[in-house]
């Protein structure tokens, strides 16, 4: 049974241009499109994404969809940017590419305020002071589900649902996917690091052994 269920036809007619173009591939309307739907332009955007990955028409992709485009979510009901950003860090450490650890720990540092000490005991979420037990239940999340085989279960979801909304839940997983992308991406083709990033991540990631390895270059 799916940790967060899906959508209904009758919520999703913004969908219908998207879900009718993936009944014509698939002969049925997947789940996991429906479950995104729960943060409407996430499941939108994922269906440009296939598009375009595929070859296809991108302007013709969103001709298509662009009159059922909802309004924007109230903001009120996102998850805070930091804590996304640190679900994007964990989800990086889980995957072991160095590339988006020093990326997405140096936007937290630098951009975000986080202090170091915080950054630095990511491993040590459980029993860290500088975790509050909705961001625990995220980073235990994030680390489990960036594993292969993916290690999130049950017990992962019933501790996000004492913090956050089906809504607010699927965001997070959005953010640990579109890392999921992100780490395959850096680590296939060893991307070299930029200075900034590398830098720092030499320093404020020594507890968890960092290093450049394969993305270690001279671009700046």
């Amino acid at each position: 049974m799916s940790h967060v269920p899906p959508r209904s036809a009758s919520e999703t007619q913004f969908l219908k241009p998207v879900l009718e173009q993936t009944r014509r591939h698939l002969g049925f309307e997947p789940n996991s499109l429906l479950t995104m739907a729960h943060m409407p332009h996430v499941a939108l955007a994922f269906g440009l994404l296939m598009t375009t990955v595929r070859g296809g028409d991108l302007r013709s992709a969103w001709n298509q969809i662009a009159d059922h485009v909802p309004l924007p979510d109230d903001a009120a009901l996102n998850v805070e940017p930091a804590l996304l950003q640190l679900a994007a860090f964990a989800a990086s450490v889980g995957a072991g590419c160095r590339y988006c650890q020093a990326h997405t720990s140096h936007t937290l540092e630098k951009m975000m305020d986080l202090p170091a000490p915080k950054i630095a005991d990511l491993l040590r979420h459980e029993q860290s002071p500088h975790y509050s037990p909705r961001e625990r239940a995220v980073v235990a999340l994030a680390l489990a589900a960036a594993q292969v085989p993916n290690a999130a279960d049950a017990k992962h979801f019933a501790a996000l649902r004492e913090h956050f909304t089906d809504r607010q839940i699927v965001q997070i997983v959005a953010i640990l996917g579109l890392f999921g992308f992100l780490n395959r991406w850096n680590d296939t083709l060893a991307t070299t690091l930029e200075s900034a990033p590398r830098d720092f991540a030499q320093t404020a990631l020594e507890s968890l052994a960092w290093s450049p390895g394969k993305h270690q270059g001279t671009c700046t």
